[in-house]
């Protein structure tokens, strides 16, 4: 009991810390606000609004059919351009694509033969130039079929393909950024705010101070643990609720609950390992360099931004000792997918053994660095 009410002090002693950094309390309001909404507002993955251009040289109904396949939101409409402008228009940058249809197209596909149309892409407009070359052929494909009196596309497939989205049936990029930003966001703060805690205790004599108190090396870590994460999960509640339902707009199915629940596992390991950079590092600007190295992977190889199937099968295998590529996991099958315990529980075993281990070297390395 004495060792509980211990912690129960220290923490609120960090949390009283906290309160009087007025530039951690804007980064946490910036971090769980503005930094979540517009990512998710702003930045659509896929084909949106893409410039195009028609260079029409055949100037026949089947032409002009083409022009008009094209529709927003994946494209604007497609704009008129002489042939003569082509290389200009590219070089610039005017447009994305730029559809020549040649001369003779629609009569020598009546006739029979096998006529071509030439799609330009811009290539640095990388996203949209993959996926909007697909959308043009696909989109042509069906046109000029249905023109040459050969049924619909689908009727003329060896196979009917009839996908169904599920979970986000508009498949609205947005959704998932903005849970990913707040996985994020977790990391970067569950990290840097203990870290930064414990050297700011260093750097002014305070941990001096605690140390000739009956304190133990567990209590400091379990408070300093203990106050960040309950800071983070609060804040996490709030941008679930405020940003996300609120300001997206985002439908989440599952239990907020669970997810928070697991927020606080996934606290533990990502905290535990602030605090192993900073016995590392000697000052708060080393701490800085330390963590860069470590949190980056963490957010960019996790499955958030790039998925693991994707990754060499070596890389998938060393992200699964990462707690952040569990945390992922969770956060999208439990939000969307309305996972329960039952469904999600090996990641968050593997979540409670990562913690668990993390905060052994953590404690470990504490205990060395008070000594030395």
């Amino acid at each position: 009991m004495h060792r509980l009410a211990h912690t129960l002090r220290l923490g609120l002693k960090e949390l009283t810390s906290l309160r009087h950094d007025s530039v951690l309390l804007l980064f946490l309001l910036y971090a769980f606000s503005v930094a979540i909404y517009m990512p998710a507002a702003g930045s659509i993955i896929g084909v949106h609004n893409a410039s195009v251009a028609v260079i029409d040289e055949d100037h026949s109904q089947l032409s002009r059919k083409l022009a008009e396949a094209l529709q927003p939101p994946e494209f604007q409409p497609a704009a008129p351009l002489p042939f003569n402008q082509l290389d200009q228009a590219m070089d610039s940058g005017l447009y994305t694509f730029v559809i020549n249809v040649p001369a003779n197209f629609q009569s020598d596909l009546l006739a029979g033969r096998s006529p071509e149309l030439q799609v330009n892409v811009d290539a640095t407009a990388m996203s949209q130039a993959f996926m909007g070359a697909g959308y043009i052929g696909r989109i042509f494909e069906r046109e000029l079929l249905d023109y040459a009196n050969q049924g619909s596309a689908a009727a003329n497939s060896p196979a009917v393909i009839s996908p169904r989205a599920l979970f986000n049936p508009n498949l609205e990029g947005g959704w998932f950024l903005a849970v990913i930003q707040i996985v994020n966001n977790i990391t970067i703060l569950a990290i840097v705010l203990t870290g930064t805690a414990l050297l700011r205790e260093r750097e002014h004599g305070t941990l001096d101070h605690l140390l000739v108190l009956p304190l133990t090396a567990l209590e400091i870590m379990l408070a300093k643990i203990g106050s960040n994460a309950l800071v983070v999960v609060v804040c996490t509640w709030v941008s679930l609720e405020v940003i996300v339902k609120g300001a997206l707009g985002v439908p989440l199915a599952g239990s907020l609950g669970l997810f928070l629940a697991v927020t606080a596992l996934y606290l533990f390991a990502s905290t535990a390992l602030g605090i192993f950079l900073a016995t590392l590092a000697r000052s708060t600007p080393q701490f800085g360099l330390l963590a860069i190295p470590v949190i980056i992977p963490m957010l960019l190889l996790s499955g958030g931004s790039t998925p693991l199937d994707s990754m060499p099968q070596w890389l998938q295998w060393v992200m699964q000792l990462s707690p952040s590529t569990h945390f992922v996991s969770l956060g999208a099958a439990i939000l969307f997918r309305d996972a329960g315990l039952a469904v999600v529980w090996p990641d968050v075993l593997a979540l409670v053994a990562i913690g668990l281990a993390f905060f052994a070297v953590a404690l470990a390395r504490f205990r060395r660095s008070l000594t030395s």
